[in-house]
């Protein structure tokens, strides 16, 4: 997928309050400081479509993007933050339990992670929760460069064996850079194939 066209649409709380369009919603989520911005930024071809910061919890909103006059990227608020209050952590939960459960155009989640990490007690979780409530997602492992390609390897079976002991069927997962601009094919053909299916109906 060639991106032609990205350009900022509305920022809100309420999933009420989302654009009132027809066309399918691609949301991302992570925990703070992940690189989620530096990633929409990177498949978007734009540097300051999603505002970067070195201070995580930098996304405090639903935010969403308008991409080819066709589909919206949803940029969520990171989880995990250790700074946040715990209003503002409730706060949080709530408006993205909301958009997950009650936001009909939402097509699928891509959950990044750290590649550079172990699996984390928090991702699993958000995981499961995705699962239970029927919500198809893809895992997108972030900062890559920052590895050698033999940790990358281990890092990624890591998380597959962990995620075997949970899952009968195991999520999509892509191995991203936005540094380097690794897996950005691979995401935006992803999206446009299932795009393409549910124009196809």
């Amino acid at each position: 997928m060639n991106v032609a066209h990205a350009e900022f649409v509305v920022s809100n709380t309420k999933v009420e309050q989302c654009p009132k369009s027809n066309f399918p919603e691609y949301a991302f989520i992570g925990r703070s400081n992940v690189g989620k911005s530096s990633l929409i930024n990177m498949l978007c071809n734009k540097k300051k479509l999603a505002k970067t910061s070195s201070r995580p919890g930098k996304t405090q909103l639903i935010n969403h993007f308008l991409i080819n006059k066709k589909w919206h990227l949803v940029d969520l608020p990171g989880y995990g933050y250790a700074r946040a209050s715990k209003t503002q952590k409730k706060t949080f939960q709530k408006f993205i339990t909301d958009y997950f459960t009650k936001r009909k155009e939402l097509i699928a989640a891509f959950l990044l992670i750290d590649l550079r990490h172990k699996p984390q007690p928090l991702d699993l979780e958000f995981m499961r929760w995705l699962g239970e409530n029927f919500i198809p997602f893809s895992i997108v492992f972030t900062k890559a460069d920052k590895l050698k390609e033999k940790e990358i390897k281990e890092n990624v079976a890591n998380y597959i064996t962990q995620l075997e002991e949970d899952w009968e069927e195991l999520p999509q997962h892509f191995i991203t850079s936005s540094d380097k601009r690794i897996g950005r094919d691979e995401l935006l053909n992803y999206i446009d194939e299932i795009n393409q299916s549910i124009l196809s109906f």
